[in-house]
């Protein structure tokens, strides 16, 4: 692994969020709805993710959608007329809201790329390489909602400018029989404190064939040569561009190290996975508490 002091390493001021899937799982409601913009109670993935890169610093956004995802764009810049005619019924609070959850052309920066064609992650991650600032990238996967005192990329980039290695990628420990759902980390050496050093990743292994149960989730920080190694990348599983074979590429040249994040994983790329969202967000809510009651009273009645 090739280390880099602290001072040397460039801050990470961009970061990617790849949103042009389709959403199949959810259909029909994504027929006219991006799965991105579904709520988890009244809050869409999309804001969890917004939220996650201000909190981190991150000084630039870059979605990655599809010609038929506009209604993301609209939903991420600000709304004037809508704001001005809340405002003028009297309902500041909703419009205060509105106007902190959208981006503020004064203070952040919004770029769109669009991605026409399903060609993978690093197809999406490439696809943003123009509109990027320049040192390491992020890359927020939404379908990934992550809950904690602490935001996952928060944590991440602090461990990053320790210079333990230019790509890190977000880890969880699954069990072995979900291994062939996720990439998986091949650990390397003692780790550090939340660091996993590595010396690569497997694809959706079996499980008697995984090299770890350290499952890697939706948050990656990069370095910036991934987009020469994405470049020249063939195309892998299922005849798309994939991230995790142009981070294999790098890793003796940069170094890996995989990041077990402290706040809860919610795969809302899933019906159930988001079901078990709402009910956790909404759990941090005491409005909603008689409402999780009242569930849970149903629930017992049921068994």
């Amino acid at each position: 692994m090739t280390n880099t002091s602290p001072t040397a390493r460039q801050k990470v001021r961009t970061a990617i969020f790849p949103v042009a899937g389709l959403g199949t799982r959810f259909l029909p409601a994504t027929k006219s709805t991006p799965k991105e913009l579904l709520p988890v109670l009244d809050r869409p993935l999309l804001q969890f993710a917004m939220d996650e890169a201000r909190a981190a610093g991150i000084e630039r956004m870059v979605f990655v959608s599809h010609p038929s995802k506009g209604a993301i764009e609209r939903y991420v810049h600000q709304d004037e007329k809508l704001c001005k005619q809340l405002r003028e019924k009297g309902k500041h609070g909703i419009a205060d809201a509105l106007d902190e959850n959208a981006i503020d052309p004064e203070e952040e920066q919004a770029h769109f790329v669009m991605q026409p064609e399903p060609l993978g992650l690093g197809h999406a991650v490439l696809c943003a390489v123009d509109e990027c600032l320049p040192g390491p990238v992020a890359v927020i996967l939404p379908d990934d909602l992550i809950m904690g005192q602490k935001g996952c990329l928060s944590e991440m980039i602090e461990a990053y400018e320790t210079g333990a290695a230019g790509h890190m990628v977000a880890t969880m420990e699954v069990a072995r029989d979900e291994v062939k759902a996720y990439g998986v980390l091949d650990p390397k050496g003692t780790p550090v404190g939340q660091m996993v050093p590595a010396s690569g990743m497997v694809e959706k292994p079996e499980p008697e064939e995984a090299p770890s149960l350290q499952a890697v989730v939706g948050r990656y920080v990069l370095d910036a040569s991934i987009f020469d190694d994405l470049r020249n990348q063939e195309p892998g599983l299922g005849g798309e561009i994939q991230l995790t074979d142009a981070i294999a590429k790098g890793v003796e040249r940069v170094g890996l190290a995989g990041f077990r994040f402290s706040g809860q994983r919610f795969d809302c790329g899933s019906k159930a996975g988001m079901l078990r969202a709402t009910l956790a967000y909404a759990g941090q809510n005491e409005e909603f508490h008689p409402v999780l009651e009242e569930h849970g009273s149903m629930q017992l009645a049921a068994e």
